[in-house]
């Protein structure tokens, strides 16, 4: 299975400033439109077309959305809605930033990142609550905490914010960072612990990457970020772009409602959600039912918001991380937290 998520999916390239300005020139996506712009003729309900680009293959994660559009929420809400898969994980925020997309599913430092470099974008819900990406070392060995990696090999990607993710966790647990050694793995997380090419990886999310390991026959302890000195952060967050808040906001508004619906029925149908998950696996990359099913138990208290509405988000969340992104010069420029999210 591609593993090609884990690795990029923070990457946010120079050339994506680039993509964002020749893209605008070709002009704005004639789905982003303005409500009280559109006509009805006749007295049957029109229903208004939205599409959403998702940040991967459809896996576990995306089971609301799936759920939504077979049992007929978006429908109810007046909104024909078609999901699209990424030729690349860096599509969508970049689509959605010039309106080619109305929606696209990103990640919170991501979005941040993006606003630093004048980007458009702004997110509407945090869907995964909390970080599935954890520092992952072998089960039977000798590191039992972050600190234990002072002079180890730790295999990542080249991305800065995984660099920034080690060296805030090793240090506050008391280790050396400096010391240790970071290699390029590219997308071969898996193989490299695996075979013991490194002493630990950054980048496998415990959903996705740790579950495989364990199904291979090596099993891994995995550290929570939060647990060590990163802010706890949106893993996936619902993106659209300003122009898209602005011009419309009442059908993002419809869409939250049914996505919203679409979870609860996931959260009390987990089984029957898989299968409306699976009916819709992309023939390139098959999906395997036991690593959805154990994803899907591991994915569903970590997008659940307690007693707010399934998507708010906290103010303070978008603070504590774009604070810590600045710190670590993660963002090209200062830019306020309230900029990148909006409740609607």
């Amino acid at each position: 299975m591609n593993h090609l998520k884990s690795q990029i999916k923070w990457v946010f390239p120079m050339f994506l400033i680039c993509s964002v300005l020749i893209l605008s020139s070709c002009g704005k996506a004639s789905n982003i439109s303005n409500p009280s712009a559109d006509s009805s003729n006749n007295e049957n309900k029109q229903t208004h077309k939205l599409t959403i680009m998702l940040d991967w293959y459809p896996n576990a994660v995306h089971s609301f959305l799936y759920a939504a559009e077979q049992n007929g929420y978006f429908k109810d809400e007046g909104l024909d809605v078609e999901i699209q898969m990424p030729a690349d994980s860096n599509d969508a925020l970049k689509l959605v930033a010039v309106n080619q997309v109305d929606l696209a599913l990103s990640y919170q430092p991501q979005v941040l990142m993006a606003r630093s470099e004048n980007i458009p974008v702004r997110s509407i819900a945090a869907i995964v609550r909390h970080p599935l990406n954890h520092l992952m070392v072998p089960q039977a060995g000798d590191i039992h905490s972050p600190k234990d990696l002072t002079g180890k090999q730790i295999g990542y990607s080249s991305i800065p914010l995984y660099e920034a993710m080690i060296r805030t966790m090793i240090q506050n647990d008391g280790g050396d960072p400096n010391t240790s050694k970071l290699i390029d793995v590219g997308f071969d997380l898996i193989p490299a612990i695996a075979t013991k090419q490194v002493d630990a990886i950054m980048g496998g999310f415990i959903n996705h990457e740790q579950l495989i390991l364990e199904k291979e026959g090596h099993p891994v302890l995995s550290f929570n970020p939060t647990d060590y000195g990163v802010p706890d952060y949106y893993e996936l967050v619902l993106v659209a772009s300003d122009q898209g808040v602005q011009n419309s906001e009442s059908y993002f508004k419809k869409f939250l409602n049914a996505i919203t619906k679409g979870q609860k029925f996931v959260e009390e149908n987990p089984e029957k959600a898989l299968n409306l998950l699976l009916a819709h696996e992309d023939a390139t990359s098959p999906l395997d039912k036991q690593i959805e099913e154990k994803s899907l138990e591991i994915l569903l208290p970590l997008m659940n918001a307690g007693d707010k509405d399934f998507g708010y988000q906290e103010p303070a969340s978008w603070e504590k991380v774009r604070q810590w992104l600045s710190d670590n010069n993660l963002l090209s420029t200062d830019i306020k937290a309230k900029d990148a999210f909006i409740n609607l």
